[in-house]
């Protein structure tokens, strides 16, 4: 019988196996249609003909190997699938039909295992009675989709795969690259000029180099351009008045800096425009976090930061610089950290994210980090970009060493309780309620509201606040302020009966202005208002004997005060003065030789429009003699021209003036107008005497 079962259990997992064959089919052969779609563009000639000299040189154009490469891939993970598959029909086929068959009772193990009892021999041969009828082919079919489902990244990845190598291929086809020096329609070119181009980009850009006939060009900043003359001496006309002067068989060479065009002299009406790209400062970018100040929850352990850094050509380096600030008041320290950001296979881009442990960053509550990053690039004189300055805040313990002040200015009172201690105050009352008699509850609630009204208006004095809604509150007598009563309006009389009758004005102080009572900025002066309607609210609920609706308010009172709080630490790059060292031999010995005058000579008033440019000005809007050396002043004038298209038109304007074209006249005059700019204003001080009988005069000394 053992046999018997095993010879049923060995056809279940053939047919188990051929199921799962026919499921899996797609997920194997799907991943070669890519290299096959690749493969029969190669064979269409898509990028070029593979048998070209130019692609047999440059090794641009794709062969069949890449293709093939990729199928043989997909067949081999296909042929590792199927192994895997295979296995586990060995190792888990009872398991399966146990969870898919309820007709086997959990009992399939006993048909690759002999029973020990006779009850499980019992058990078996019930089950050999019932496998044909059990395991038709469409039970067999359900646990194969179940089990084995479509997997569509061996797709994805071949499809990316093939994707990626057609488009390298297109971009160096030969239909797309430039035709090479050694053309023969670049070399007819060359002898109808008689001069060929050659640019050389510097090395860290990368960018190759390229030579050929006269054409329009676009090179990085400081490529090095070399114009070479063939079968006879060339002079090279550039859009700045410079000529470059070649032999024949020789060149003439210049660093590109700017945007300018050139003409040869043998054939004047050509120009040719060489545009200069300028080497770009990093781009330095924090995406996370998203707010200059974060403030972080009281349980965080972590904290996130990402970075995204990008140039045009490369980065050399990129750092995050990290300060650490502990302590309040005057006892802040600061502790300076930095980390290098790592390179990425893209020299371009470097983008960094990172979940920090705030152990690891030496955070504890109550600290500050301030992070920014600083990148260069790999330039020979590296342009240095550096991102804003955020800041990551953890708060600090609800206690009572941490509110004893809300700013530098505002120390409270050894008399007066802290809020935290208002708000502890309230709590036990509430919790004491049910237990204490109605005379003992308004006791203690107005004591508390007296404590909060007494926090409240220390607090309030920072706005101008000095009065309240309560009598008890009030200004006293003899205070030193006037708040009515006789004379409170009328006019205030001295001996003989002379006075100013403003007296109050003069000596005391407006009530409820809050400008004439505080300094402080404006978002400070709104979290002081919030905090003191909080306290208000608080102290109107403790007043009406009504404790536990005072607990909100006075929470929010307190958020008010933690945020004070805060304001109080500022960090600022450091920006001071180094004054220079002193000349231990010259102290104190009187010599005054080399040492500047403290007195500024006062600047003279620059002339408006040169006197050279205006006599061009004048002379191009009729048909006379151009001045001698016109062109030097109208070159300059010209090269201040801010936007890149209209420097060269200006130029052109001077080089056809130059050629005798009377129409242009009007066009380069139009240029010279638009070049003159107001001048700053140039306040001039008037030197004057102050004589005592000038003071006297003026009624600034008594004579």
């Amino acid at each position: 019988m053992h046999a018997a079962a095993a010879d049923h259990l060995a056809s279940v997992r053939q047919r188990m196996l051929q199921a799962l064959i026919r499921r899996r089919a797609a997920s194997w052969l799907l991943p070669l249609l890519p290299a096959a779609a690749l493969a029969a563009a190669i064979l269409a000639g898509a990028f070029g003909p593979a048998g070209s000299a130019s692609a047999a040189r440059d090794g641009r154009t794709l062969s069949l190997t890449i293709p093939l490469a990729l199928a043989a891939v997909a067949l081999l993970w296909a042929a590792a699938d199927f192994a895997l598959w295979r296995r586990r029909i060995e190792e888990q086929l009872p398991a399966w039909l146990n969870d898919a068959v309820p007709e086997l009772e959990d009992s399939s193990a006993l048909l690759a295992a002999a029973p020990a009892t006779p009850l499980g021999a019992l058990q078996r041969n019930r089950l050999l009675a019932r496998i044909d009828s059990a395991l038709d082919e469409e039970r067999l079919h359900s646990i194969a989709r179940i089990k084995a489902r479509f997997n569509a990244i061996p797709l994805a990845l071949a499809a990316v795969a093939a994707a990626a190598a057609w488009a390298y291929a297109a971009a160096h086809s030969p239909q797309r690259i430039a035709p090479q020096g050694g053309s023969e329609a670049t070399k007819a070119a060359i002898a109808k000029s008689g001069i060929s181009l050659h640019a050389v980009p510097p090395a860290y850009t990368g960018a190759p180099s390229s030579e050929g006939a006269p054409r329009d060009l676009q090179v990085p900043q400081h490529s090095k351009l070399r114009w070479c003359a063939h079968g006879a001496d060339a002079a090279i006309e550039l859009s700045d008045g410079h000529t470059l002067q070649a032999a024949a068989g020789a060149c003439a060479e210049m660093l590109a800096s700017d945007s300018v065009f050139w003409r040869s002299r043998k054939d004047p009406a050509q120009r040719y425009t060489i545009r200069v790209t300028p080497d770009q400062a990093p781009q330095v970018a924090i995406t996370a976090p998203n707010e200059s100040v974060t403030v972080l929850k009281p349980d965080a352990q972590s904290a996130q930061i990402s970075v995204s850094v990008s140039d045009d050509y490369a980065i050399a380096k990129a750092t995050l610089h990290m300060t650490l600030a502990r302590g309040s008041g005057e006892n802040i320290r600061f502790t300076d950290k930095e980390s290098p950001l790592p390179a990425s296979s893209d020299p371009r881009k470097r983008s960094w994210s990172r979940q920090w442990m705030l152990k690891e960053l030496g955070m504890e509550p109550g600290d500050e980090l301030y992070f920014f990053v600083r990148a260069s690039d790999n330039a020979p004189e590296p342009h240095i970009a550096q991102s804003p300055t955020y800041t990551l805040r953890l708060p600090g313990l609800q206690g009572e060493a941490l509110e004893s002040t809300a700013l530098p200015s505002m120390v409270k009172p050894e008399n007066l309780r802290s809020q935290r201690q208002i708000i502890i105050d309230t709590e036990q009352l509430v919790a004491d309620m049910p237990r204490i008699g109605a005379a003992e509850l308004r006791a203690r609630s107005e004591k508390i509201a007296g404590d909060q009204a007494k926090l409240r208006l220390r607090y309030g004095q920072f706005l101008g606040e000095e009065s309240s809604l309560f009598g008890d509150e009030e200004h006293s007598e003899g205070d030193g302020h006037e708040h009515g009563g006789a004379g409170a309006g009328g006019p205030t009389h001295g001996p003989g009966g002379f006075g100013t009758g403003d007296i109050a004005a003069q000596f005391g102080h407006a009530h409820d202005q809050e400008g004439n009572a505080t300094i402080f900025d404006p978002a400070t002066k709104e979290v002081l208002r919030r905090a003191l309607a909080a306290m208000w609210d608080a102290e109107k609920q403790l007043r009406a004997i009504a404790p536990k609706p005072a607990l909100p308010p006075e929470y929010k009172a307190l958020g008010a005060i933690k945020e004070l709080q805060q304001a109080e630490r500022v960090y600022l790059h450091r920006t001071a003065f180094v004054p220079p060292a002193i000349k231990e031999e010259k102290r104190m010995s009187g010599d005054m030789a080399g040492a500047a005058s403290y007195r500024r000579a006062q600047g003279a008033a620059n002339e408006f429009v040169p006197a050279d440019l205006r006599e061009l000005v004048r002379v191009l809007g009729g048909d006379g003699a151009l001045p001698a050396l016109w062109s030097k002043p109208a070159r300059e004038a010209v090269a201040r021209i801010a936007d890149e298209e209209q420097r060269l038109a200006a130029q052109a304007a001077v080089q056809d003036v130059a050629d005798g074209c009377q129409p242009c006249r009007a066009q380069l005059r139009a240029w010279l107008r638009a070049t003159v700019t107001q001048p700053a204003v140039l306040l001039q001080a008037r030197p004057q005497a102050q004589t005592r009988f000038g003071q006297v005069l003026q009624g600034k000394e008594a004579p």
